[in-house]
């Protein structure tokens, strides 16, 4: 079993542990009224991108997200946070460097031994949710777990809805598909752009994302048989016979979302093994990363 398969598998027992830690992090975490950013690259800047919608939908304050080097200099926020697996991206240590004495700052990581200790104000370690594989599932679901969990959030369901998630066959056929397509509604927009960056990472697949109201306004022209339209959260009514009327597989999302999550992990994993692809050495990447200085 690869690194990822491992590593996703384990997703229920790390968001539990996550959202136990919630409350001894409040401090470091946003408080309620403050403007925040949320900050990350590539799989992290999508969980930002969740995060800050659950902030402001919650009545917490006004919350952007931003890939870590499209931070805008100009703007003033009570508190940035940053989500940084490994620690050591470049990107992320820039900003926090160029952010320090100005603006606090928190960094949530899976390994404190970095750069990172010392780069953040605050820091909030997921130890227990820190990976082996370059291709990023557990610490990302887990990291937003925890700040779910800290805006009171977080269900016992969606652990269960996790379970299910790893328990249950795909659905028939799917991993046959040549072409997939994520949407999202609201928070579940970032999830759906992280399910299309699993499905390029682990196995080339051809993949993107929208918002699920977007997507008719010209991306459901490349729809049709042998491809495949999954929905993370609730669908907009009538979008599921409209992609039925195409041909395309439609994929509901009857789970908590992150759960939908796990289970568009498992497929990325799926459709590897089918193409003789080996998830743990995805092409042209590596675990972090760290830009030379020159």
């Amino acid at each position: 079993m690869s690194h990822v398969e491992n590593e996703l598998n384990s997703q229920p027992e790390c968001w539990t542990r996550a959202a136990g830690l919630a409350a001894q992090h409040k401090a470091a975490l946003p408080q309620a009224g403050e403007r925040v950013a949320i900050v990350g690259c590539g799989t992290s800047w999508f969980m930002a991108q969740a995060a800050a919608v659950l902030r402001e939908e919650s009545g917490q304050g006004e919350t952007d997200a931003f890939a870590a080097s499209e931070f805008p200099a100009g703007r003033r926020y009570d508190r940035v946070v940053a989500l940084t697996r490994s620690g050591t991206t470049t990107e992320v240590l820039d900003l926090l460097a160029a952010l320090k004495g100005a603006v606090r700052t928190t960094a949530i990581t899976g390994d404190p031994e970095t750069p990172i200790r010392t780069a953040a104000d605050d820091l909030v370690v997921l130890e227990f949710a820190d990976e082996q594989s370059v291709v990023q599932t557990r610490f990302a679901t887990t990291a937003l777990t925890l700040l779910r969990a800290h805006l009171g959030l977080h269900t016992e369901q969606a652990v269960a809805d996790a379970r299910t998630a790893l328990a249950e066959p795909l659905p028939a056929g799917l991993d046959a598909c040549e072409q997939f397509t994520f949407l999202g509604r609201g928070w579940t927009v970032g999830l759906a752009n992280e399910a299309a960056l699993k499905m390029r990472e682990a196995s080339l697949s051809w993949t993107e994302a929208y918002p699920a109201m977007e997507y008719r306004h010209g991306p459901i022209s490349v729809t049709t048989h042998g491809t495949a339209t999954w929905m993370l959260g609730e669908a907009p009514e009538g979008l599921a016979e409209q992609v039925a009327g195409t041909g395309a597989l439609w994929v509901e999302g009857r789970l908590d979302p992150l759960a939908e999550l796990v289970r568009a992990q498992r497929l990325a994993v799926a459709v590897a093994a089918r193409r003789n692809l080996d998830p743990d050495q995805p092409r042209h990447l590596t675990r972090s990363v760290i830009l030379d200085a020159n």
